[in-house]
């Protein structure tokens, strides 16, 4: 089973400045940062997946700029990602639609012909077809049952598109592997779009919709087009991003050949305890949280009780520089675990305050924090690893504080993750 990263423009300054908290004299962004598989030496993951909408075009704006999404264009997908030495010739380049970006339309914005000419310009190894977005989901519904007008419409659209770009991907002799993406408001009905998509002439199917479900729901989904998908020679599915990454293993009794994620990389930053990725003992990925000091001139919540006048921003400064500081004497063991852990909450506590919240409650939440900074430093989880991010970076990988340290431990997220999948998956 594949693991591909969902990228979006996810690359680091590999000179940037932790002490100063700048970056690298000079830094031209893209240019001179890297992306995982460049700073960590090795791909992190089996593959790479692009949106259109990331790249963006006169219909929709993506995050690329402007230059960014001609040279894209220009170059093709490969290249752009640096993903054209020999170390990378086989890794996977899939392309979707980013059906999240146009959900609130009537109509995808994207045609079958143009984004057959998308994936083929761009080099894509695989490409999926246009789909259009489904919400709403019932696992008790029978067959081709239930459904709104809206999820009917959208998964018989999606049903004609992916037809369509079928078609033109076969005159056009693309070069890709199509993809026909299943859109669905219950197993029934994602059942059936998949007999439709393989009677069509698809042989790899892509699973939409599953970002939402619960993971019952999403076995429901899967396991009722695997049993359309498992009578199909050579016929196999993708998982269009699948955020619950712990849970994947469980996938394997279906025909399942790859899925997309972000998520080891979001949860360095997005998640509120598992920012930090450790292999355990047991066989199971051990969870640290990151050391939040955020910095007091970019903190909303630190800026308005400074505007509020509960608040003197040289106080806050001197904090922060305190926390910094502790964190880093600790590491080269200067200080005692419980005077760096004083230093840290002194600091967390304005962080977390707010107007609604009672003395008391706040109390709670520090006890709570505190409890999970503990067991961050009695770990020195940092020190506990030997990729080539942790080793550059040390304590400063721990730290939640801005994108280049945040996204840091997101790529040490995703090299423990790829090995624990292989790991799991040949056990």
């Amino acid at each position: 089973m594949k693991f591909i990263f969902a990228d979006s423009m996810d690359y680091v300054d590999p000179h940037f400045n932790f002490l100063l908290d700048r970056n690298g004299e000079g830094r031209r962004p893209y240019w001179d940062d890297q992306f995982p598989h460049e700073i960590l030496g090795y791909a992190p993951y089996d593959g790479m997946l692009v949106s259109r909408a990331i790249v963006g075009d006169h219909r929709q704006h993506g995050k690329y700029t402007e230059a960014q999404a001609m040279r894209f264009r220009r170059i093709g997908a490969r290249k752009f990602l640096r993903l054209d030495k020999p170390a990378y010739s086989q890794l996977t380049l899939m392309g979707d639609c980013g059906a999240f970006s146009y959900a609130s339309m009537d109509e995808p914005p994207y045609t079958p012909a143009d984004t057959v000419e998308f994936y083929a310009d761009g080099g894509f190894t695989h490409g999926c077809s246009i789909d259009h977005i489904i919400f709403e989901f019932d696992a008790t519904a029978k067959g081709f049952s239930g459904g709104s007008d809206q999820a009917r419409d959208r998964c018989e659209l999606t049903l004609e598109l992916a037809d369509a770009f079928l078609k033109a991907s076969r005159a056009l002799g693309a070069g890709f592997t199509p993809i026909g993406v299943v859109q669905g408001w219950s197993p029934g009905s994602m059942a059936e779009a998949a007999r439709r998509l393989l009677a069509m002439g698809y042989r790899y199917l892509g699973i939409g919709g599953l970002v939402p479900l619960r993971i019952d729901t999403i076995h429901a989904a899967v396991a009722a087009v695997d049993d359309v998908v498992r009578y199909q020679p050579g016929a196999r599915m993708h998982l269009l991003g699948f955020a619950r990454v712990e849970e994947i293993e469980q996938f394997s009794r279906y025909r399942v050949a790859s899925f997309d994620t972000t998520s080891p990389l979001l949860r360095a930053f997005k998640d509120k305890e598992r920012n930090y990725y450790l292999p355990g003992s047991d066989g199971r990925l051990q969870y640290f949280t990151a050391i939040r000091i955020p910095q007091v001139f970019e903190n909303n919540a630190l800026k308005r009780q400074v505007q509020m006048g509960r608040l003197k921003q040289e106080s806050l400064v001197k904090m922060e520089a305190l926390a910094l500081d502790a964190v880093r004497r600790y590491s080269q063991r200067a200080i005692s675990l419980d005077t760096a852990l004083s230093a840290i909450l002194s600091y967390a506590r304005p962080v977390h305050w707010s107007a609604n919240m009672t003395e008391d409650a706040l109390d709670r939440r520090m006890a709570v924090l505190g409890e999970h900074y503990r067991r961050t430093l009695l770990a020195r989880a940092w020190e506990r690893c030997s990729c080539s991010v942790c080793a550059s970076s040390s304590v400063e990988v721990i730290i939640f504080r801005g994108s280049n340290r945040n996204k840091r431990r997101g790529i040490h997220n995703m090299g423990v993750f790829r090995q624990h999948l292989q790991d799991r998956l040949a056990a």
